[in-house]
């Protein structure tokens, strides 16, 4: 069931999802699907391609009906080079959306986000109500049948977990990526007993405007009692009533039990799954494979073999024509667009091109050690020297011609209320390079030949991007030297500037987490990696967190972005360009803007009987 739709402005940070690029397996019956009930439509490059087990009829995953089963095959599928991390994608430096699309198919949850960028209720795993006003209570319901894979039920301690993770966040406490959900839900989940599978929450102040997406999907309660030697019912009863002991045994065991060292997994009794997939094999910066949960409760993946494969974008037409990948989700550029559109013409692959809820911006570092610490004046140098325009002539057009330059943050270009936003918050100081302006703001504060180190994630266009800045901002007197190429840790603030961007996923506060500051306790948010403290930002987004009135979020919008532009936090360039691609026997692949990306139903994904 539907609940209601967020528009893509609403969408953009994604729990603040990092984008590192540009923000799995069953039964040995080999099952395929009746000839008679797949569905062709006639290719196109722009989205209407595919064929379909069960047509889709809105934003939501396909009903495939009772008949749908594992088949034993293999798909193969590459978003880009960026590799696996960990099991637990819930700590700061785990969570990004490589990462994501992979855990998601482990575990599922109450709700997701459809390619209409809608909220859905997932029926098949429980369902949600409203069921008190003032306060505002919503009571959640786990389906009797939902287990994990080693058949323990999945119950209201999970999510006390899920909600302590966040509540108690801290040196000594969980090493969790957003304090919303404790900070919202100040009394946690409450249930009549630790195995209950019914529970409510309440939010005090009021309904958050998120609240629909708060509570999702949960790791193992079970596993984190058992390696910290504790009872289940114990912990759980101890972490809701903040027993000190208790919140550091399970926080310590929570934030390491699932950390290896890379390309090796935990034992695979510590990562059960409640979704259609389990971790099966990781090979470092190679492959990560899934295989079908034999225990899954609800309709039964597609194939009983998914594998994540860790290529550079310049591999990926190449792979996928070579049948060594099945779909991928590569770079956006020109030569890309030209290598599908020429398989997609040969009726061997779909090619799909549409817009993402993805942009991409340069964050400024004010924190010790950058240049911008010592001289805050220079951000504005920076600025006026960054080639806005000329980047998103050179890398952007080629690939989408219409593509504008983003004037804002929390709405991209493609929103209905984009032009009225941005008309209200920014004056359109930056859309052109000022070198003369630029250089006078560099020789007042006698910072000729200041470095400043743009770190991001070695990706081409960044590389690209970074060339053209350097050539401008040469010209003013500062020196920019590429990061893309080391190690640079960008969750830990290791940068003057950070490039790279936010995905979208149907939030609407999530921005707090990113540019707010807690002021309680006089500490960043935990993915405010530049140390950013502005009390009319953080107000605004603190506003629009509790309201449920359109104008008032606008006006809030408008506030946080005009303050954003004023104190330079960072500069947004552009909305990125989608490209994906796939073979033609593929079934049931359907594109989204949204961060989960190209599998977000992949779980659904087959191969047409030949």
């Amino acid at each position: 069931m539907k609940l209601r739709k967020l528009s893509a402005a609403t969408a953009i940070l994604a729990s603040g999802a990092l984008v590192l690029s540009g923000c799995t397996p069953g039964d040995d019956e080999e099952t395929t699907p009746d000839n008679d009930a797949v569905e062709e439509t006639e290719g196109t490059e722009n989205g209407d391609a595919g064929r379909y087990t069960v047509e889709p009829t809105d934003g939501a995953l396909a009903d495939l009906g009772a008949d749908f089963s594992t088949a034993d095959d293999e798909i193969r599928v590459s978003l880009g080079p960026q590799p696996f991390n960990s099991y637990n994608g819930q700590t700061p430096s785990n969570y990004n959306v490589y990462n994501s699309t992979i855990v998601d198919r482990l575990f599922e949850g109450f709700s997701y986000v459809g390619t209409d960028l809608g909220i859905y209720q997932n029926e098949d795993f429980g369902s949600y109500e409203i069921v008190n006003e003032d306060p505002f209570q919503v009571q959640y319901t786990i389906n009797d049948e939902v287990e994990w894979s080693d058949g323990t039920p999945v119950t209201v301690a999970d999510y006390v977990m899920d909600w302590a993770a966040s509540r108690y966040i801290g040196e000594d406490g969980f090493d969790y990526i957003s304090p919303n959900v404790g900070t919202y839900i100040p009394d946690g989940p409450q249930a009549e007993s630790p195995d209950s599978k019914t529970f409510t929450v309440e939010y005090p102040d009021g309904a958050y405007a998120d609240w629909q997406l708060m509570i999702q999907s949960a790791l193992p309660a079970h596993i984190v009692a058992q390696e910290a030697g504790l009872e289940l019912d114990e912990m759980t009863e101890g972490l809701l009533a903040g027993d000190e002991e208790i919140v550091a045994a399970a926080s310590e065991t929570w934030n390491t039990v699932w950390e290896t060292e890379p390309g090796t997994l935990p034992d695979e009794s510590l990562i059960p799954s409640s979704g259609p997939y389990m971790l099966e094999d990781w090979a470092d910066g190679e492959y990560v494979t899934l295989r079908a949960n034999e225990n899954y409760w609800g309709t039964p993946p597609g194939v009983s073999t998914f594998v994540f494969q860790f290529l550079d974008n310049a591999q990926h037409v190449q792979a996928l024509e070579n049948g060594d990948l099945h779909a991928i989700v590569p770079a956006e550029t020109v030569d890309t667009r030209d290598q599908l559109s020429r398989l997609a013409d040969a009726g061997t692959h779909v090619m799909d091109i549409s817009d993402k809820a993805t942009w991409e911006h340069l964050d400024i570092q004010y924190g010790d050690g950058s240049p911008f610490a010592e001289n805050p004046e220079l951000a504005e140098a920076f600025a006026l020297c960054v080639p806005r325009q000329q980047i998103v002539e050179n890398l952007i057009h080629p690939v989408n011609p219409d593509a504008e330059l983003l004037n804002a943050r929390e709405v991209l270009n493609f929103e209905p209320n984009y032009e009225d936003v941005v008309a209200e918050s920014y004056d359109g100081r930056y859309d052109e390079v000022d070198i003369e302006a630029a250089a006078a703001i560099v020789e007042e504060l006698g910072a000729e030949g200041t470095e400043i180190l743009i770190g991001h994630n070695g990706q081409e266009r960044r590389h690209d991007t970074v060339e053209l800045i350097q050539a401008s901002c040469a010209e003013a007197g500062l020196e920019i030297v590429d990061g893309g190429d080391v190690n640079i840790d960008l969750a830990a603030g290791e940068w003057d500037v950070a490039l790279f961007a936010w995905a979208g996923s149907g939030q609407i506060a999530s921005g707090l987490n990113i540019y707010g500051y807690d002021r309680e306790n006089d500490q960043p948010r935990p993915q405010n990696w530049t140390s950013y403290n502005n009390d009319v930002v953080s107000d605004a987004f603190e506003t629009i967190a509790t309201s449920a009135d359109e104008a008032e979020i606008q006006e809030n919008v408008i506030t946080l972005e005009q303050e954003l532009w004023d104190s330079l936090h960072g500069i947004p360039l552009y909305v990125h360009p989608g490209i994906t691609g796939w073979d033609s026997s593929l079934l049931n692949v359907r594109p989204t803007p949204a961060q989960s990306q190209l599998v977000w139903n992949a779980q659904q994904w087959q191969r047409a009987a030949d």
